[in-house]
């Protein structure tokens, strides 16, 4: 019983990590709008984590070696002649997104930790 309630715990805790990093990564952009020539970042974790599970049979695998990354996003390069390709629309969408990934993880979490207060309640 306790290993099925920290059984994707770990995950939880890289997805949250993920999604927080993402929102500070959204921020930045959202501040550089107006920056000539600023490349907007963006957070690769999801494909990450994807592959880890699928190369161990659907387990959580060595989800410890996963750490999101942040990167330069070259699209959209034709958008805008000061060479800045930051949409405001693209990342406010973005995070709102993000926001509402965040609250469905910390709730799962939340839910974890109720799951683990219970066995632990129930085994005085």
């Amino acid at each position: 019983m306790m290993n099925n309630l920290f059984s994707n715990t770990k995950v939880l805790e890289k997805a949250l990590d993920a999604s927080i990093l993402r929102n500070e990564v959204i921020a930045n952009n959202i501040a550089n709008v107006d920056t000539p020539d600023f490349k907007r970042k963006a957070v690769k974790f999801e494909e990450m984590l994807r592959n880890v599970v699928n190369t161990s049979g659907g387990e959580n695998g060595n989800v410890d070696s996963i750490e999101p990354e942040v990167y330069t996003d070259l699209a959209n390069l034709s958008y805008r002649s000061d060479g800045n390709n930051v949409d405001i629309d693209t990342e406010m969408a973005d995070m709102a997104k993000n926001t509402m990934k965040y609250n469905v993880l910390i709730s799962q979490m939340n839910s974890r930790f109720r799951d683990l207060k219970t066995v632990m309640k129930s085994s005085y």
